[in-house]
Order: C-alpha cells, then sequence, then structure tokens
C-alpha cells in the first residue's frame, strides 16, 4: 500500500542487494565462441552496410538469436566503464546444390541432402550497435566444421566483448551476415543509470551525483538538494508522457545546496525530476516519486477537463495518461442522474489531449458523456448543450432487434427500462399507445443505429399539455365564480378584485423570471450599490441569484462551477443574465479581449465576474447572446458607450435614467401594466439614488455615509 507522504532518498549509493559486474580489463575488444567452432574479429571498425537479402547458394550460417549482458570496462580498479555483451546464436540454413549430372540425366536423388565430405562453413558476422551519439559496427568471422552442418540445426554461438555505452541511454543492437541471406536481428536495452547498478565506486562519473531528499513539509514536499558549494547542476521537472516526448514544467541552473517547495496541488503521477551535473555528456538521473501516490491520482482527477469539440466531438485535457473508459449517458430534465443507455453504447479507451467522438446519427442535449474509472465515475459533462439548446423533455425509447426480424421497444426511465406497451404505473406505461403511434407516424427522431438496436428521442411537449387542460378547465371555473360574485357585490369587491387580478398576472410573471446578476467587485462601495440593486430587484417581485448572497457555495464549487451551474439553470428557466457594467468590470473585458486564448490576470476566490468570461464571451462571440443576457450600469461610475463593443449587442441601460425601460425588459412579456409598473420604477429608483449619492457622492457634495440596510432597499 503507497504511503502519500514519505522521507525519500534518492541518494545514488551502494545497494548491498546487487551483484557486482563482471569486470574486463584492458581497452581490447575480444571475441571467443563455443566448442568446435572458430572465430576470428576483425580489426577495427566497418561501414554498417547490410545490403538487400540474397537467395544462399547452399547451407550457410545465419545469427537466429541476440542475448546482452552488461559487464565493466575497466582501465584502472576505480576507473570503468559501463559496456554492453553481445551473444549471438548461430544455426545452418539452407541445403547443398544437387550435382549438375543427375539433374541433367533425371538421376534418381538419395532421400537425405548430399553433403560434400571435408566441407566446412565459413560465414562473415556484422555486429552494429547504435546509442546516441555514437554508431559502430564490427565484423566476426566464424567458421564451422563439416561434422556440424545439418540444415535448421544450431551449431553454438559468438561473443563479442564489447560496446562501450553511456549509463541511462538506450541503445540498438543488430545482427546480419555479409552477404544478408535473411531480415536482420535486432534488439533494443534501456541500460540503467548509477542507482541501478553496483557502480557507483567503479565509475567516475558516478560520483559526483548529488543526494536528492523528498519530505514531507506540511500538505506540501520539500526537495532538498544536498551537494557541495562549489558544484554546479541542474533540476528539471516533467510530465513523463506515454503518447510523445515529455512535457518540462521547469528547469533550474544552480550551485551547491538548495531547497524547493512543491505545492502538493502540483503533484501528479507522471511528475518526475531529472538531475545532472552541469559537465558535457553528463549523465542524466531520472526518478518518479508519484505514480502510485493516491494524492496525485486524486490532484490528476481534478486537473482533467472535458471539452467540446463541435458538432459531436469532445476530449479530455489532463497531464498524464488516464486509466478510464468513456460512454454516453442520458440526462432527463429534473436533475436526476444520468442514466446509462440500455443497451449501452460501446466503450472508449481514453487517450488524454485526443479527440473522440461517439457514432451518433444526431446530436441530442440530453445526451452526456460519463468518464469512468475502476468502475467509479469520474467525470460527466453534457458537452452539447450550449450549442445544441436546453434539456428536452423527450423520453427516449430503445428498440431491440433479435433473431428473425424480431423488435421489442422499452422507455428508459429512473425506474429502468420499462417494455411497451405495458400494464405498469409509470409515465411511459401510462403513455405507451400514444408513445408506439408516435414512433411508427415518424414524430420521433432517430439518434443511434447499429444493425441490433436503435435510440429514439419521442417529444411529451403535447402530452404535458394534455395534461395541463384539465387545470386551465378548474382556473376558467374559478374565474366564472369570481366574477358572479364581483357582480353580486360589486362596490365592495370591485377595488380589491382589480388589485388581486394585477399581483396574480405579474407574480405569476416574475415566479417565471429568473436573473443572475454579475458584476465585478471593484471595491466595498460598489458591492454595496449591487447589493442594494439586487435587493429592490427581489421585491418586485423577481428571483435574483448574486454571488454576495451565496459567499459559501461559491467557496465549496469555484466561481467558475457555480458560474456555470447559475447560468444553466438561469437559461433553462426561461431566465435572464445581467452584466452590472464598471469600471473594473469594462478593463476585464478589455484584458480578455486582448489576450486572446492567454490567461487574464488572477482573481479574487469570490470574483465570479472574472470566472464568467470564460463562459460569457463565446456566447457573444458566437451570436447567443440576445435573448440572454442585458448590461447595465450606473449614470454617475460609467457611460454606457465605454463598454465594449462586443457586449452591446444586447442592450445596455444607464441606471436610474433608464430604470423603466431596464425594469420592463427584465420582466418580458409578463410585466405589469404601465400604472403598476410606475409605481415599482419609482420605489426602485429612490432606493438606487438614495444608494449612489451615499456610496458615490458628487464632488463637493456631503452625503451619509455609504452602508446596508433597510433604508437602502436590502431585505435583511
Amino acid at each position: 500500500m503507497p504511503v502519500p507522504w514519505f522521507l525519500l532518498s534518492l541518494a545514488l549509493g551502494r545497494s548491498p542487494g546487487v551483484l557486482p559486474l563482471e569486470r574486463l580489463i584492458g581497452p581490447q575488444n575480444t571475441a571467443h565462441c563455443s566448442p568446435g567452432l572458430s572465430c576470428h574479429l576483425w580489426d577495427g571498425d566497418v561501414l554498417c552496410l547490410p545490403g538487400t537479402i540474397e537467395p544462399p547458394p547452399g547451407p550457410v550460417l545465419v545469427p537466429t538469436r541476440l542475448q546482452t549482458e552488461l559487464v565493466l570496462r575497466c582501465y584502472h580498479e576505480t576507473d570503468c566503464d559501463l559496456c554492453v555483451r553481445v551473444d549471438v546464436q548461430l544455426a545452418v540454413h539452407g541445403h547443398w546444390a544437387k550435382p549438375e549430372d543427375e539433374e541433367e540425366f533425371g538421376g534418381a536423388s538419395d532421400p537425405e541432402p548430399r553433403e560434400p565430405s571435408n566441407a566446412s562453413l565459413q560465414s562473415q558476422v556484422v555486429l552494429s550497435f547504435q546509442a546516441y551519439p555514437t554508431a559502430r559496427c564490427v565484423l566476426l568471422e566464424v567458421q564451422v566444421p563439416a561434422s556440424l552442418v545439418r540444415s535448421g540445426q544450431s551449431v553454438g554461438s559468438v561473443v563479442f566483448d564489447c560496446f562501450e555505452a553511456a549509463l541511462g541511454g538506450e541503445v540498438q543492437i543488430w545482427s546480419y551476415t555479409q552477404p544478408r541471406y535473411q531480415k536482420e536481428l535486432n534488439f533494443t536495452q534501456k541500460l540503467p543509470d548509477c542507482r541501478g547498478l553496483e557502480v557507483r565506486d567503479s565509475i567516475q562519473s558516478c560520483w559526483a551525483l548529488p543526494w536528492l531528499n523528498l519530505s514531507a513539509d506540511g500538505d506540501n514536499m520539500r526537495l532538498v538538494l544536498d551537494v557541495s558549494e562549489e558544484q554546479r547542476f541542474s533540476l528539471s521537472l516533467y510530465w513523463d508522457q506515454v503518447q510523445g516526448p515529455p512535457k518540462p514544467r521547469w528547469q533550474r541552473n544552480m550551485t551547491g545546496p538548495q531547497n524547493f517547495t512543491l505545492n502538493h496541488t502540483e503533484l501528479v503521477p507522471c511528475l518526475c525530476i531529472q538531475v545532472w551535473p552541469m559537465e558535457p555528456d553528463a549523465i542524466r538521473t531520472n526518478l518518479c516519486p508519484f505514480r502510485e501516490d493516491p494524492r496525485a491520482h486524486r490532484n490528476l482527477w481534478r486537473a482533467s477537463r472535458l471539452q467540446l469539440l463541435p458538432p459531436l466531438g469532445w476530449r479530455i485535457d489532463a497531464p498524464c495518461s488516464l486509466p478510464a473508459e468513456a460512454a454516453l449517458c442520458w440526462r432527463a430534465p429534473g436533475g436526476g442522474p444520468c442514466q446509462p443507455l440500455v443497451p449501452p453504447l460501446p466503450r472508449e479507451n481514453i487517450t488524454v489531449n485526443k479527440a473522440f467522438g461517439f457514432p451518433l446519427l444526431k446530436g441530442h442535449p440530453n445526451l452526456c458523456v460519463q468518464v469512468i474509472s475502476w468502475e467509479k465515475l469520474q467525470l460527466e459533462e453534457c458537452l452539447w448543450a450550449d450549442s445544441l439548446g436546453p434539456l428536452k423533455d423527450d423520453m427516449l425509447l430503445v428498440e431491440t432487434r433479435g433473431p428473425q426480424d424480431n423488435r421489442s421497444l422499452c422507455a428508459l426511465e429512473p425506474s429502468g427500462c420499462t417494455p411497451l406497451p405495458s400494464r405498469a404505473s409509470t409515465r411511459a406505461a401510462r403513455l405507451g399507445e400514444q408513445l408506439l403511434g408516435d414512433l411508427q407516424s415518424g414524430q420521433c427522431e432517430q439518434l443511434w443505429d447499429d444493425g441490433l438496436g436503435v435510440l429514439w428521442a419521442c417529444p411529451m411537449d403535447k402530452y404535458i399539455h394534455k395534461r395541463w387542460a384539465l387545470v386551465w378547465l378548474a382556473c376558467l371555473l374559478f374565474a366564472a365564480m369570481l366574477l358572479l360574485l364581483f357582480l353580486l357585490k360589486k362596490d365592495h369587491v370591485k377595488e380589491w378584485l382589480q388589485l388581486l387580478k394585477e399581483d396574480v398576472r405579474s407574480g405569476a410573471a416574475a415566479r417565471v423570471r429568473r436573473v443572475l446578476l454579475l458584476y465585478s467587485a471593484d471595491n466595498a462601495d460598489f458591492e454595496r450599490l449591487a447589493s442594494v440593486l439586487a435587493s429592490v430587484l427581489c421585491q418586485l417581485p423577481l428571483r435574483v441569484t448574486v454571488d454576495l448572497w451565496s459567499r459559501r457555495e461559491l467557496s465549496a464549487q469555484g466561481p467558475l462551477a457555480w458560474f456555470h451551474a447559475q447560468r444553466r439553470q438561469t437559461l433553462q428557466e426561461g431566465g435572464v443574465v445581467v452584466l452590472l457594467f464598471s469600471p473594473g468590470a469594462v478593463a476585464l473585458c478589455r484584458e480578455w479581449l486582448q489576450d486572446g486564448a492567454s490567461a487574464p490576470r488572477a482573481h479574487a476566490p469570490h470574483d465570479a465576474f472574472a470566472a464568467s468570461l470564460s463562459c460569457v464571451l463565446p456566447d457573444f462571440l458566437q451570436g447567443r447572446a440576445p435573448g440572454r443576457y442585458l448590461g447595465a450600469c450606473f449614470d454617475r461610475l460609467l457611460h454606457p458607450d465605454a463598454v465594449p463593443s462586443l457586449f452591446r449587442t444586447v442592450p445596455i441601460f444607464s441606471l436610474p435614467t433608464q430604470l423603466p425601460d431596464f425594469l420592463e425588459a427584465l420582466q418580458g412579456p409578463g410585466a405589469p401594466r404601465p400604472g403598476r409598473l410606475r409605481e415599482r420604477t419609482e420605489h426602485v429608483s429612490q432606493a438606487l439614488q438614495k444608494a449612489l449619492d451615499g456610496c458615490f457622492p458628487l464632488p463637493g457634495v456631503p452625503g451619509p455615509r455609504c452602508r446596508m440596510g433597510p433604508g437602502a432597499g436590502d431585505l435583511t
């Protein structure tokens, strides 16, 4: 079981559990072979030219297997280099050719191929060695006596000592004959660094490697590099990528002992440390200590993001590879869990930072993506909600096709997939006959078809209207009774009934109108002024949401997640988002527009306005803002022309000068009569003017201290 935080010593000392390597004395390369074979190593290296494959003229020697072994080539007791010993297994390939007289006169041939007496085989075997930045080829002459020449039989091996290689590198070795009778053998080996072998006391380049300690420092990690004051080293942090080269995070050159602190939020499983002395061709030591750390895996999922790639593509951006799968699910309106599709579509194995798409015939706003790791749901997003609109009250029908063209239908509901028709007491069962009729008449939308099953989305709006018909009938009867009462007692009821009808109409409109108010907290006075505006709007009544009243929820979710959830709920309910512009808000907008894709300056942890710009700007750039957004500013603080032109595609109201038009736009089509609206406008205008005079008085005009209270329109 991995320990999250531990004292990890990366000191590159000797390990008693590792056997010492064989030592070769002297710089000479040598070759020796199995008993019965004779071999000779040519002096110097040869050109690495494999040539083309030729047919064998008869029995030939060919390499059949490559093996390597690590040894030490030592010039003195403490002056050694790492070396790769190569062992090549050889075998006989091919047969002796027929005598010409037997071929000419058609003589009978022996069942066994004839082998000339005293015919030994000789072959030239080439070993090619490549390790950045060097490449070498050596030639070995091998002779096999006639007694060992049997086609397809192994005759022994030849061993070459040895190819020198750098610690921590990778070598590639090829073996073939001259001329070449078959495809060359190849072998790739990853060489260990000073930590992996008992070589520190023998290889001088390992002596200068630093001591690297990693220890817990509260929630963070402390990295200590222990070297002498005159030694110079480089330290690098990077993400070890499964696909592609490593992604560097930062690198520093230093001298002497150093201490660094790694924030616990930056730790991910693929975060690795590399350290090396600042010398030519220095050995680089790598360590990835967080691969099994539970907190690093939790940080990885927090840093992972699902991104929309229109029209139906998606991608997961993450610093490390994720052992996860993705699947589609169906989210119905009402806030319930996203239901897996029945039967489920095939899951996709995830490759991070790579685009994917599901084999859908057509998109639907209720289709969402789930990312699952080890049978646990990690991420879930309805990625196409912005492009396809809000969730629809559609019923998902699953058609299953069996043998002999047998078909069955069921409706996906929270309780499961209800067969159609059915006598169950669910919504789909009650409307089973109607849904089957809609499917046959072509009113349902086909989303997916793989030959064995089909997904259909059937609209339910018309059935909801039928259910409300009885309610409207009851309302009409109640209205008739009120009218009769009015006729009987006209004098006493007339005024009360008139007021009641107005309140009911305006209240019904207000109950379905939700307002999300966004502002930039330039200072405490402007924050109090925004709170006054939100409070008086609640008295109209309107359902107003503002981050100042949701600080606990904002801190728990974060500004971006809080705004995304509130914006989606507001637009789904037919509400409107109000952007309250101030000098600080205009500056933030201009900064986003100028920087483009680069991140703007850091914002306060409770500043929902700055966090929301990443979602608001795409709506304006793609023309989806009209009807969803309104703008407002205060006369005394900002002129509407100062608002960037991109945001002036929606109405911008100056308060309190244009307050009547602002309130009418907020309440939408169901706004109250002009007389009633004038009364409310006067009330809101007085509260705003009093707050403006208190928080931002005109130059030379003394005013009361800016505060929040009942007199300023605060409901609390």
